[in-house]
């Protein structure tokens, strides 16, 4: 690979703590249909798998199931009620900003938050360093596992994907980073329950802290853009 010249991160569970909110929303949904709460000790390792994994086990109904896009809508709208009440971003990750900007390298967020959230909550976070890309759920035809929100990524920035690291902590992270040829990074600190089996899809590194990915940062070189 190239030295890096950009690094890209995905959001919930990698840059933010937005488990709590997610909770939120499907529990309000379980409320309004007399149903047990679903614990956050269950949701927090489904959080990456975003609304449709939350829907699926909260109420076993899955992506293409009768009736899946209504509760989808459903769990949306109950999300925007309550998404910007207590995420907040996870303990080193604006120290770990500010060391990669010092060394002039390009940072930006690829995520599979639909944008109506992700324009509001990447403001909210507090970034002190802005990112130059914000790529979201609905920013291009595919989100993740597909290639297409990182190649729209990287050409935004003007940076070749093989010169940019990706850090995030569900599967579809780590596919869509290598299919796009990127140096993929795993955050075991994120919403992940079995890291043996994260270890599975294949990332070229794995880190237990934010700030632990300087030292892969170091390793790979970094060529200013």
């Amino acid at each position: 690979m190239r030295p890096l010249q950009a690094i890209l991160f995905d959001l919930d569970g990698t840059l933010a703590d937005t488990a709590v909110d997610l909770g939120g929303a499907i529990n309000a949904m379980m409320r309004k249909r007399g149903l047990p709460e679903v614990p956050f000790s269950a949701i927090r390792p489904i959080a990456s798998s975003g609304t449709n994994g939350l829907i699926a086990h909260a109420l076993g109904v899955h992506k293409g199931d009768p009736g899946h896009l209504e509760l989808r809508a459903e769990f949306l709208n109950e999300y925007e009620h309550c998404f910007l009440a207590r995420s907040q971003l996870f303990e080193g990750v604006q120290e770990l900003i500010a060391a990669i900007d010092a060394q002039g390298l390009v940072w930006g967020i690829i995520t599979n938050k639909p944008h109506r959230f992700t324009a509001r909550l990447v403001p909210k976070l507090g970034f002190q360093i802005p990112p130059a890309v914000v790529v979201s759920y609905d920013t291009v035809s595919e989100p993740k596992p597909s290639v297409k929100p990182m190649l729209h990524a990287c050409a935004q920035i003007n940076i070749a994907p093989e010169a940019c690291l990706y850090l995030g902590d569900a599967e579809c992270d780590v596919v869509a980073g290598n299919g796009a040829g990127m140096y993929t990074v795993l955050a075991n600190w994120g919403y992940i329950s079995d890291h043996q089996a994260a270890l599975a899809w294949g990332p070229d590194a794995d880190i237990n802290a934010p700030l632990d990915l300087l030292s892969v940062i170091a390793q790979c070189g970094v060529t200013p853009k």
